[in-house]
């Protein structure tokens, strides 16, 4: 009888705390509409952000999925709720009040920073830290649907064409090609190539990160795996875009020129975050096997043991 009563409570506090939530998210929507515009605007017309308009659909499903766990405790925590969304707000005035102050789209950066600041600290207020603490990696997720300040995101596309110069020329030296580098630019005979900022390969470094984010989260539990598995994107990306321009600069040169104007270079991009995909799937079953090893050695050990007792006892 207690314990009907108790699941009874639980269920009206979680049916409740949703109410309370998607009430929230219904008013911030309302409210910060001019800044969820500008948002969107802004991951359609931006070939670095098409990816965060998905971020928060993917953090749905994935707090969906984990629904039981996650809402297994709802206590609902106001007062921290509260300094949490208040926080948000205060960010947003500032990053809307004088927008001119700020560099670029550094200004949305803030804002979409403000609103997640808001929608986290409704879901403290309605649901609790017990279920914050669960539900922490679809929280953290939504970091990546924030539009990366201008500066941070030509430093990254910065650092990825080095790297993809100094892949691309070592290959041609590999495959016998003479070559010659100077800056993002490498001379092979008969045509010069030069590692432009749209050649950096940012776009498919970022669905490699997001796809191997989501595979640590769902596959792996131990956290130096996760973090050799997470840190292994940078340099496959910057190998993968490295493989790219070799291959379709020797395409080029040997089969047909059109191919460093084709559609293989406009939009084959998902070709090679294919093969970066392949080059990462030893490592992730080798990782993910042993995760499965554990656990079957932690569910036998005390069998084993058990059973070497009673053979041991007289």
């Amino acid at each position: 009888m207690n314990t009907a009563i108790i699941a009874e409570r639980d269920g009206n506090s979680s049916a409740k705390a949703h109410l309370a939530f998607g009430a929230l998210v219904l008013v911030s929507t309302i409210v910060f509409w001019r800044t969820l515009s500008a948002w969107f605007a802004y991951s359609v017309h931006n070939p670095s952000g098409s990816h965060i308009v998905l971020i928060p659909l993917v953090s749905a499903f994935l707090i969906f999925r984990e629904r039981q766990r996650i809402f297994s405790r709802v206590r609902p925590s106001m007062i921290a709720g509260l300094g949490v969304i208040l926080l948000g707000i205060a960010l947003h005035w500032t990053a809307i009040r004088d927008p001119l102050s700020w560099q670029a789209d550094d200004s949305l950066s803030a804002a979409a920073v403000a609103i997640l600041l808001i929608l986290v600290g409704g879901f403290l207020a309605s649901y609790g830290l017990a279920a914050v603490r669960e539900a922490a990696f679809p929280l953290l997720f939504l970091l990546l649907m924030i539009p990366p300040p201008e500066r941070f995101l030509n430093w990254t596309i910065e650092l990825l064409q080095c790297g993809s110069t100094e892949i691309s020329y070592l290959l041609f030296k590999m495959v016998g090609v003479p070559a010659l580098k100077q800056g993002f630019v490498i001379s092979v005979p008969g045509i010069s190539i030069e590692v432009a900022a749209e050649c950096s390969g940012i776009r498919s470094s970022l669905a490699l990160l997001i796809t191997c984010l989501l595979a640590a989260h769902l596959y792996l539990r131990t956290p130096w795996k996760i973090a050799v598995f997470i840190l292994l994107v940078l340099p496959l990306s910057i190998i993968k875009n490295g493989i790219r321009i070799v291959t379709l600069t020797l395409l080029s040169l040997y089969v047909d020129p059109r191919f460093l104007t084709g559609s293989l270079h406009r939009e084959g991009g998902f070709v090679f975050f294919l093969l970066a995909l392949l080059l990462l799937f030893p490592v992730f079953v080798l990782f993910e096997r042993s995760e499965r090893s554990d656990v079957a050695s932690q569910v036998l050990q005390p069998v084993s043991r058990r059973v070497a007792e009673h053979l041991d006892a007289p």
